[in-house]
């Protein structure tokens, strides 16, 4: 098979290094890549967002698959363009996509299909938005409606805070994605990310893991794409996935196709758990960043054909794929500065060598120099991922090759699985 990658993160590595190992594949092509996947296929300079672009270069290769990792080309419907010229695409329509792409679509989606998440309400207008908050308790969540990298949500402990927050936001921090706000309850229990592979009729799980979103030790500091994972999760139980898969995947996947925006691709409920009950934080229309390193280093099964099938259909026929038994974590090690003015451009040294057995560095925001120096050219740079017998053999092997790496320029967090590990 002929295979196209869109994407040049961690979680696009992630993939190709685990579709490099499918014996159904031909050739990779990756667009645009980084310098960490050139080894692992062709690395061709389209943006993710030059649609017209992409699917020519899907027709020049004859691709058999595209899969799509990143958001921002779902939004701009490179799964629509693929499928008017007849190539199957991993992951949703344009419209579909609004799951992620639009807080405020989800929100009402879920309204209409009883699908359980947190009170609500949506505005466009500042002073009304400021009104709302007044009548709900501290802490107050504040939420970008549109696209924002991971980092459109606010949580403040206080009024004064909240409508700094706001003002910000819908006076352009994100761009026009600020410009309608969705303002929702505090939701308190432990988080979890479930991943289901979708065809428009059916959703498969896909793994489990738990991510955190600060960006300093404690989960303290502002919320950022995630700075690290681990999986498996112990508050995802057998009971806890059913009731996902009965009260949220389920009625997602028959309200999609009733509404006529079938959804097909990757669907990643990031959920809030409290007393065994979960409710739905938000959706994201493709593999989490960084969830996606952890799941592919423990998946077990070749990837290929469940990707095939989310994008033609027959997922039902294929089994529950088969995960390694041991744990995996993600240590992201990202550009002092980040999430807000990350410092790109310094070297980093030490992240090509062989850390051993079950250690995989995965490039997330880097570059070459004309010398062949590797650069930091992102916020999250690297994600240094390990594979152990329990989730701190684990943490101990990301750990100690991240302590390996030379990169004055990098910060990470030293408490990622500190959950689990409590």
């Amino acid at each position: 098979m002929n295979i196209l990658l869109i994407g040049s993160g961690g979680r696009e590595h992630a993939l190709a290094w685990k579709i490099a190992q499918s014996p159904l594949l031909t050739r990779l092509v990756i667009a645009p890549g980084n310098p960490g996947m050139a080894s692992l296929g062709e690395c061709v300079a389209i943006k993710v967002t030059e649609v017209d672009k992409l699917v020519a270069l899907a027709r020049s290769m004859s691709a058999d698959l595209v899969v799509v990792g990143p958001e921002s080309a779902l939004a701009e419907g490179i799964a629509d363009a693929l499928m008017k010229v007849g190539i199957p695409c991993f992951g949703p329509t344009q419209t579909a996509a609004q799951l992620e792409s639009s807080k405020a679509f989800t929100k009402d989606f879920c309204k209409r299909h009883d699908i359980p998440t947190a009170a609500y309400e949506t505005f466009e207008d500042i002073d009304a938005a400021k009104a709302y908050l007044k009548t709900l308790p501290a802490p107050y969540i504040i939420k970008a409606d549109g696209l924002a990298a991971g980092k459109g949500v606010a949580i403040s402990p206080d009024l004064p805070d909240a409508y700094a927050e706001l003002e910000a936001m819908m006076s352009g921090r994100f761009g026009t994605s600020g410009a309608r706000v969705v303002i929702e309850e505090f939701m308190t229990g432990e988080e979890a990310s479930i991943f289901a592979l979708c065809d428009g009729e059916t959703a498969l799980l896909f793994g489990w893991a738990q991510d955190h979103k600060r960006a300093f030790d404690g989960d303290t500091g502002p919320n950022t794409g995630g700075m690290g994972t681990y999986s498996p999760a112990p508050i995802v139980t057998s009971a806890l996935l059913d009731i996902t898969q009965r009260d949220i995947l389920d009625p997602t996947m028959q309200g999609m196709k009733a509404e006529g925006n079938p959804y097909r691709g990757v669907l990643y409920a990031g959920l809030m758990v409290e007393g065994g009950n979960p409710r739905l934080v938000e959706y994201n229309a493709r593999f989490g960043d960084p969830e996606c390193q952890v799941l592919m280093l423990r998946l077990k099964s070749d990837i290929v054909p469940y990707l095939l099938a989310a994008a033609r259909g027959g997922l039902k026929y294929l089994p529950a794929p088969e995960w390694h038994e041991e744990a995996a974590v993600c240590v992201v090690y990202a550009a002092k500065g980040y999430p807000d003015s990350p410092i790109g451009g310094s070297i980093i040294k030490g992240a090509e060598q062989d850390f051993g057995d079950g250690v995989s560095v995965f490039h997330a925001g880097t570059s070459l120099a004309e010398d062949g120096s590797l650069l930091a050219a992102g916020g999250r740079v690297l994600n240094v991922c390990a594979r152990g017998a329990t989730i701190k053999e684990a943490r101990d092997a990301a750990y100690d090759a991240v302590s390996k790496i030379q990169w004055p320029g990098g910060f990470y967090r030293s408490d990622i699985g500190w959950r689990a590990l409590s």
